[in-house]
């Protein structure tokens, strides 16, 4: 494979615990593949793992093993071209690019750490929320991810990292200005990404709030749809409410404003008609000046469809496309205030404003007492790959 061939299927080209790595070196990012069915798997799953086993292209299969050695075991892979971003093995994270040169034209040492990005919560490249996903972010310090995030500028970015706690992978999740604890749309498209070669019915990601399942749906062994389970959110009423609305340009919300707590932190506003929120025009300066505010999450609709818009100035994202750690908590403020049922599912739209047309589903089970699970799922497509070279 040659070494600009940025194939995902070469994750697994140091055996079947490594996500990527030179030979003869340490694994980049360990990968535990244990397959692990949740709760509510899309039926389409059982038939995914039956054409892997069939054509053996499971992690099993690669274990010891180059891949260029079987290319019959390929050939899943291969059918997905445009949802695999090419990440070779031996070049897959950090990299020490060494130049030819004489006493006289001594070049500094060049790390090498290469990214994709993928398009969450759509289907439809340049649509949803980009999220950039770099595939080793070891010998990167807290400040360079900070920093690297600010470059690229996209609502999040993320470093995959070995697990420490079960998973197959630790995630850090970045804004151009802030770490989170969790997000939802980088821990989707994540999924997506290191998923994607894996075979796996349900990848484990670690989050600063702890693992969460993301369940997979494959269609011919591509990944179609995702599912996670996210952490439990907090709730209180938001203390400056009337400033919110001021900042926002509202007299009223029409359910309390609240604020919820699930590692991302947002405070949720009702409008009365989609047409309203549209016409949404926030005063973002006021907004930032909202002592530890990250998100104000504004939402309009009824039964099961939903629209919403999304601002986080604070976080550095005047607007967000898709918010996936906000769309699980709405549907908890739904459910609390009597608008939907519990467990009953809601489709939101969001980004429509901005060109970034997403689709997010979200559902929560338990009572306004006791909340049990909350669950949030979408679509991903990669469309980008890039890298950068730092001293």
């Amino acid at each position: 494979m040659p070494d600009d061939d940025h194939g995902l299927a070469a994750l697994l080209g140091g055996g079947a615990d490594s996500l990527g790595g030179r030979a003869r070196r340490e694994p980049l990012v360990g990968l535990r593949l244990q397959a692990r069915r949740s709760r509510e798997l899309p039926c389409g799953l059982s038939r995914a793992q039956q054409r892997a086993r069939q054509h053996r292209v499971g992690a099993e299969a690669f274990a010891g093993e180059p891949l260029t050695e079987g290319p019959g075991r390929l050939a899943a892979f291969r059918g997905e071209r445009p949802e695999l971003v090419r990440l070779p093995g031996r070049s897959l994270g950090v990299t020490h690019d060494h130049q030819p040169h004489g006493p006289e034209h001594s070049l500094p040492l060049v790390r090498t750490f290469r990214y994709v990005v993928a398009d969450v919560f759509t289907d439809t490249p340049l649509e949803g929320n980009a999220l950039a996903v770099f595939t080793d972010g070891r010998g990167l310090d807290d400040e360079e991810m900070q920093r690297l995030a600010r470059e690229l500028n996209l609502s999040e970015t993320v470093f995959v990292l070995p697990p420490e706690i079960g998973g197959h992978a630790r995630i850090r999740i970045f804004t151009p200005s802030v770490e989170l604890p969790f997000a939802g749309h980088p821990t989707l498209g994540s999924a997506f990404v290191l998923g994607g070669p894996l075979q796996v019915l349900e990848i484990r990601l670690e989050t600063v709030r702890g693992i969460v399942p993301v369940a997979l749906e494959r269609d011919q062994g591509r990944i179609v749809f995702g599912r996670m389970v996210q952490p439990l959110p907090t709730w209180k009423p938001y203390g400056d409410a009337e400033a919110l609305l001021a900042a926002i340009g509202l007299e009223r919300s029409e359910l309390p404003v609240e604020h919820y707590d699930n590692g991302a932190q947002f405070v949720y506003v009702g409008l009365g008609s989609v047409e309203e929120l549209a016409a949404l025009r926030p005063d973002v300066s006021a907004l930032t000046d909202l002592s530890g505010l990250l998100g104000v999450y504004c939402f309009a609709g009824e039964g099961t469809q939903w629209r919403s818009r999304m601002f986080a100035p604070g976080g550095g994202v005047a607007e967000d496309p898709a918010t996936g750690s906000a769309a699980g908590p709405l549907a908890v403020h739904l459910a609390r205030h009597g608008r939907i049922g519990f467990g009953q599912e809601i489709e939101i739209t969001q980004g429509v404003e901005i060109g970034r047309p997403s689709t997010l589903f979200a559902r929560a089970y338990g009572t306004a007492e006791q909340l049990e699970r909350v669950e949030v799922g979408g679509s991903a497509v990669l469309v980008a790959r890039g890298e950068f070279r730092l001293p």
